[in-house]
């Protein structure tokens, strides 16, 4: 019986290891630097076949925008858990 629960302890260990990691990669610059590079490039590309004067800068300002969100995400999710946590209640 022992046993059992020791595999079942190391299960959900290893089950919350990788959430953390999960977690952590949501919220890494890391992440939201390659998203940001990819969609540089993506709407430059776009934006090139468009009009073709301008198109690398203009392609700045989606990524702007993706940034601004990302950072505005935090406070807005804790809000909205703080809002959640009083209507269940």
């Amino acid at each position: 019986m022992d046993h059992t629960i020791e595999k079942r302890l190391q299960v959900i260990e290893e089950r919350n290891k990788k959430v953390e990691f999960d977690k952590a990669w949501e919220t890494s610059w890391t992440r939201r630097l390659v998203i940001l590079g990819v969609t540089y490039v993506v709407v430059a590309l776009v934006l090139t076949r468009i009009h073709p004067e301008g198109a690398w800068v203009d392609a700045i300002i989606p990524c702007f925008g993706y940034i601004l969100s990302t950072l505005s995400l935090p406070p807005i999710k804790a809000f909205w858990i703080k809002w959640k946590t009083k209507r269940r209640k």
